[in-house]
């Protein structure tokens, strides 16, 4: 079962993967407010959601923030 945190982020990054600087924000808001476990599996999410989105492919250097928080 996941986090209802977790939904909802997931669910904002979905709505707002329009805009490169929204989607960024996002990420960065959602790296102080999840729990490691949850970051964890939203970098698995994100893998997956960025494969068709190259408008926010410079999103994935927002994994180097990851690693820092894993």
């Amino acid at each position: 079962m996941e986090n209802k945190n977790l939904e909802y982020t997931k669910n904002i990054l979905t709505k707002v993967s329009f805009s490169y600087e929204l989607f960024t924000k996002e990420i960065q808001k959602a790296i102080k407010q999840l729990l490691p476990y949850e970051l964890l599996e939203l970098r698995i999410w994100l893998e997956e959601f960025l494969e068709d989105k190259p408008e926010l492919l410079n999103s994935k250097e927002m994994f180097i923030v990851f690693k820092s928080h894993l």
